[in-house]
């Protein structure tokens, strides 16, 4: 019961976290020392009746804490500080650690319940456009931080001789990039290549190349609205085909490699990047195995299913069962060659190898 209780206090806490995301509320705390919720009110343009309970939930979920001194035990007249160390998660987008943009995801996921519901007595799936808009909105910045800190520093330079020629001029396909921001992370870093965006979503397309056009990348980023699938030769061949987080909602995924393999040059390589989480589900009950779990639930599994192909892995497939897609499709090298908590990143090439790292524990 108490298990239970934690779990509903997190679900109800996340709208308040939402909210504070929202409003401006972490922001206008960060490094802003002790504040009343007079004080955060103004600053934010808020009502102190509700940012004083907003308050009262934050320090109830340990994101907020009440500053020394203040208050009379009652309530009245406290004061709340946002730990330095909890602003770099809550209050700044482009922290490493920024991790609050999940939970604008949660008003789309309970949004299609019913759909939900009815899925599973029928084995069919929600596309992935029929979730609300900020679904798009809330996941490509989940994924953002993460991808700001690894694509350029450390997960390219980890596939052999991919950043000798990205420097020198490549051509780089980044299957299922969604709203492109991982094209575009890797545009600005290697000015001399040319990248192509590729995914079957439309809006997240033309989202894509409004952001390259403020961006001033829109010379070298060209962004086409196209199931992975259906890639084949009369699309640019690519020294590097990228997929990121992206794999696992194929309807086909074993099509999109083999696609892949398509248009990829013979001697280039493959960067293929999913959750760091295995198939054994008792291996995944820390806090980022559990929201790999229900994401894949709730998002990944009925957005591949409602592709109507032959296969839809979930978010927590494991290594075996992605090298054995991979060998199938024609990419007997295998290599496992960086990772982080929430990410595994391989290197697949058309030539054998025999290189991998241990799963993160």
């Amino acid at each position: 019961m108490d298990t239970v209780f934690a779990d509903a206090a997190a679900a109800a806490n996340g709208l308040a976290v939402s909210l504070g995301d929202r409003l401006g509320l972490y922001r206008a705390m960060a490094g802003a020392g002790p504040l009343t919720p007079a004080a955060l009110a103004a600053r934010t343009g808020t009502q102190e009746l509700y940012v004083r309970e907003w308050l009262h939930t934050q320090v109830g979920a340990g994101y907020v804490r009440v500053a020394a001194g203040t208050g009379n035990g009652s309530g009245d007249a406290y004061a709340y500080e946002l730990p330095d160390a909890h602003a770099r998660v809550l209050a700044e987008p482009d922290a490493p650690t920024a991790a609050v943009g999940i939970y604008g995801s949660l008003q789309s996921l309970y949004a299609v319940e019913d759909r939900l519901a009815e899925c599973f007595r029928t084995g069919g799936g929600v596309d992935w456009g029929e979730y609300p808009p900020q679904m798009f909105r809330a996941v490509a910045r989940f994924f953002r931080p993460a991808y700001r800190a690894n694509i350029v520093q450390k997960w390219l330079p980890a596939v052999e001789g991919a950043h000798e020629r990205l420097t020198a001029g490549a051509t780089v396909a980044d299957i299922g990039c969604g709203v492109g921001y991982s094209t575009l992370l890797m545009a600005q870093a290697y000015p001399r290549s040319v990248f192509h965006g590729y995914d079957y979503h439309r809006e997240s397309i033309d989202r894509a190349r409004i952001i390259a056009e403020e961006r001033e990348l829109d010379d070298r980023t060209h962004f086409h609205a196209v199931a992975a699938a259906d890639l084949d030769e009369t699309y640019p061949r690519a020294d590097l085909v990228t997929l990121f987080n992206c794999l696992h909602d194929m309807g086909d995924p074993l099509a999109t490699l083999r696609a892949a393999r398509r248009i990829l040059k013979p001697d280039g390589a493959l960067m293929l990047v999913e959750p760091n989480a295995e198939a054994d589900p008792t291996t995944n009950t820390h806090p980022v195995g559990r929201l790999f779990m229900a994401l894949s639930t709730a998002l990944c599994l009925p957005a591949a299913a409602a592709q109507n192909g032959p296969l839809a892995l979930g978010n927590h497939a494991g290594e075996p069962a992605l090298r054995r897609l991979a060998r199938e499709a024609g990419f007997p090298g295998w290599s496992r060659v960086a990772e982080t908590p929430r990410s595994a990143v391989y290197a697949l090439r058309a030539e054998p190898t025999e290189v991998s790292l241990e799963p993160a524990a």
